[in-house]
């Protein structure tokens, strides 16, 4: 669990106190409506920020009280975080907007995209422009500067495969950073930023994709099928990154519910990573099991199989259970009164009921806000 975040004695010495009018910070504010997990939640305050020099004068006043500074807690769109019914921080949301092109060349773009644009909508206007590499992503809720923390992915792309850099602010020395792919140090579902909580604000993200539409990833599940019908809708032999980027959004339409209308925070247990040997076991009394080769010698399982063949697609403990279309995704059918006490009941009876029958051990993907800010590590549920 970390600590709040504090600053470095020697650069409160040389900040300012004035903090700017156009600055918006609000006292205790509902983020009920903050989260699309719609966990009821009250925050001391919410700082929020539309551009980067806004964010060096809010900690310059920060800084200035070093003897009374609440804790800092950076919160993006709301889609992968459990928030805490009162959340004893000053939260900071970074809402910058700007997409950039900052170099061409025949093979590629480079593309400049500030934290608070939409991931969605970034998708589609990339592949629109004709910018690909990102199509696979489509449709994943979120702001663009969550991506990193999680290292997003979906249907064999992960954020990593086009991402050059990072700028973001360390806010423990008040100091800002260019962070490279390797700076970054993603894994799956994973990076610095997840590993270090609180401690970095993502600004801007810059993306490298291709103009070759010729190169997609279409071999993931029911995509290559559903994309290739559209091909053949419009008399192409092959499909096209809008193909796919369109056949990806109606498998996840399909599976996955619009939080707007049934509040989840998209995929709720990573799958879990196994040794060949155990899967080849499992495979023995289990021949439909759903694995996915890793190179390391490992094999993916899907956790929402696991979930539904331990019996409990659309069960749980309400008012927190699993969808009917997808047994990976926790709803809550408590808008705005169900709290992190709920979630926690029902992700340690999912999970106990999948190691029971498999010996595997889910681990949570959303992360876990505990009051004062900080992170809750308990990631693996059972």
């Amino acid at each position: 669990m970390t600590s709040a975040v504090r600053l470095d004695s020697s650069a409160q010495q040389t900040m300012s106190t004035d903090l700017p009018p156009s600055l918006l910070d609000a006292k205790s504010v509902d983020l009920s409506h903050g989260n699309t997990m719609a966990l009821a939640c009250v925050a001391d305050s919410v700082v929020t920020l539309t551009d980067e020099a806004q964010l060096d004068s809010f900690m310059a006043s920060y800084a200035n009280n070093p003897e009374h500074q609440p804790s800092l807690f950076v919160l993006s769109g709301g889609s992968n975080v459990l928030l805490p019914a009162q959340l004893e921080a000053t939260v900071l949301q970074p809402q910058m907007r700007g997409i950039t092109m900052t170099a061409q060349t025949e093979r590629y773009v480079d593309i400049e995209v500030m934290a608070g644009e939409n991931w969605h909508d970034f998708v589609v206007y990339s592949v629109e422009q004709g910018w690909y590499g990102l199509e696979n992503l489509a449709l994943i809720p979120g702001l663009t500067g969550a991506a990193p923390v999680q290292n997003i992915g979906a249907y064999g792309v992960q954020l990593e495969d086009c991402l050059q850099y990072v700028r973001a602010y360390h806010l423990p020395t008040q100091t800002w950073h260019r962070l490279s792919l390797t700076d970054c140090q993603f894994g799956y579902r994973d990076s610095v930023f997840k590993r270090t909580p609180n401690t970095w604000l993502i600004s801007r993200v810059g993306f490298r994709l291709h103009t070759d539409a010729s190169k997609i990833l279409a071999s993931y599940g029911d995509v290559q099928t559903v994309a290739q019908r559209y091909a053949e809708q419009k008399n192409r032999l092959q499909p096209t990154p809008a193909d796919v980027m369109q056949a990806i959004i109606d498998i996840r339409q399909q599976k996955l519910p619009d939080p707007k209308q049934l509040p989840n925070c998209g995929s709720f247990f990573q799958n879990p990573i196994i040794s060949q040997a155990q899967f080849a076991t499992l495979q023995q009394t289990y021949p439909t099991i759903v694995g996915y080769p890793i190179p390391d010698a490992t094999v993916k399982v899907a956790a929402g199989w696991l979930i539904e063949q331990a019996g409990l697609k659309g069960g749980g403990i309400v008012p927190i259970v699993t969808h009917q279309q997808q047994a990976l995704v926790l709803t809550n059918h408590s808008p705005y009164q169900a709290t992190q006490d709920d979630v926690a009941t029902a992700q340690y009876y999912i999970a106990a009921h999948v190691y029971e029958k498999f010996a595997i051990q889910l681990s949570r993907e959303p992360v876990w806000i505990n009051a004062d800010g900080s992170i809750g590590y308990d990631e693996h549920v059972v």
